[in-house]
């Protein structure tokens, strides 16, 4: 038979005994435990949660947020003083980057005849350097033959100026003209006028370097284009970059296309131009049809500035042609902005002409003629981006 089991009683201590034993063990369901129970943190102040050591009062933790947020307010301070120092050089740079995207277009079409594309690339810049040598045949002996007529015309105006019996002369009598610029030359001194001519000379190098710069730039820009999209398309994965391929080219392509868009906009007001004075007997018709067609490739104030010039050389006809020239160009102002841009740009580049205007008006408030340039083609890229991410999401949710 077996041995009867031992009482339980005589051998385990009563509960409550065991209970109060319980508590005063400092590994047992103590104040610690319950503590932690309720979410209370009881481990030693000098460790984290992680072990990390902090301070008791969370000072560290302060001085390390401050010093964070310092750090980034100076290097965001540099960062915007430095793009502020070489801001003339990222629009000449932009500048650059829109002439060869938007002469890319003749350079691929005359790869495909086979051409290799520097030789392409040479074509291209020197039907450009063609079109630039005309206009300066064009302008160059016009602007000579006034500046001669001028200086030509200065003595007789200074025997007029002391002739009480001409306009001049009563005008010299009257407000004492003569005196009031010797004074005012002689009030400015020699540094004024050295001054002048040292401000005009750096304006004259400053234009010319910058002309420069554009042109070997684009130049490169041109010849390497697509060695520097292989490259930038490298940091895509490999699974996204058929498509982000498909999508920069059609952006580029469209942004071709309004570049020739805009160079047909302004081929007619500059052939409308050269009509407009040849009909009215405005001299100068071919060059000042050539200076409009180059203004006004400066989207919303170019056409303005090349219709008041034209209107002041009418002026040298009569009153009546200038007041003539002024309304064909406020009218024709009106045909290009409501009429053949918004029409040219939307077949170009499959823009709302409303989103041409606002666009254009946006960018040339931000930018100036730079951001006028761009708009345009900111606005096809970021419409093409949106049709292409964006709205299939929204669509499928």
């Amino acid at each position: 038979m077996s041995a009867a089991p031992p009482d339980s009683g005589d051998r385990r201590p009563d509960d409550s005994s065991a209970r109060e034993e319980q508590k005063g063990r400092p590994n047992g369901n103590g104040p610690r435990d319950e503590g932690a129970r309720a979410g209370i943190d009881e481990r030693p102040s000098g460790r984290g949660l992680y072990g990390r050591g902090v301070s008791g009062t969370g000072s560290g933790s302060w001085a390390r947020a401050g010093f964070g947020l310092g750090l980034g307010a100076t290097l965001a301070w540099l960062a915007v003083q430095t793009l502020l120092e070489i801001g003339q050089l990222l629009s000449l740079f932009l500048v650059a980057v829109f002439i060869a995207i938007g002469l890319e277009p003749l350079v691929t079409w005359l790869t495909r005849l086979h051409l290799r594309r520097g030789w392409a690339v040479t074509a291209v810049l020197f039907v450009f350097g063609l079109c630039l040598a005309g206009f300066v045949a064009l302008i160059v002996p016009p602007v000579t033959e006034e500046i001669n007529a001028l200086v030509n015309a200065v003595p007789t105006w200074l025997s007029k100026l002391h002739d009480r019996h001409t306009s001049l002369g009563r005008l010299e009598d009257h407000y004492h003209l003569v005196s009031k610029a010797r004074r005012t030359l002689t009030s400015s001194g020699s540094s004024g006028l050295v001054g002048g001519l040292l401000g005009a000379g750096r304006i004259v190098v400053s234009v010319i370097t910058s002309t420069v710069i554009v042109l070997v730039v684009t130049i490169y820009l041109m010849v390497g284009l697509p060695v520097i999209k292989r490259f930038c398309f490298r940091f895509v994965a490999a699974s996204k970059r058929t498509r982000t391929q498909t999508v920069t080219d059609e952006i580029l392509s469209r942004t071709g296309r309004f570049m020739l868009a805009n160079l047909a906009t302004s081929g007619i007001a500059g052939l409308a131009t050269f009509a407009w004075c040849a009909a009215v007997g405005v001299p100068y018709a071919a060059a000042l049809g050539f200076f409009v067609a180059l203004m006004d490739l400066i989207p919303v104030v170019g056409s303005t500035i090349a219709g008041v010039a034209v209107s002041l050389v009418a002026l040298s006809v009569s009153l009546p042609v200038a007041g003539a020239t002024a309304g064909f160009y406020v009218a024709f102002r009106l045909a290009e902005d409501y009429l053949i841009m918004p029409r040219a740009m939307k077949y170009a580049v499959d823009v709302h002409p409303v989103v041409t205007v606002v666009g254009v008006l946006i960018g040339g408030a931000l930018l100036g003629i730079i951001g006028a340039l761009v708009a345009v083609p900111a606005a096809v890229a970021i419409g093409i981006l949106l049709d292409e991410y964006l709205f299939p999401r929204t669509d499928a949710a």
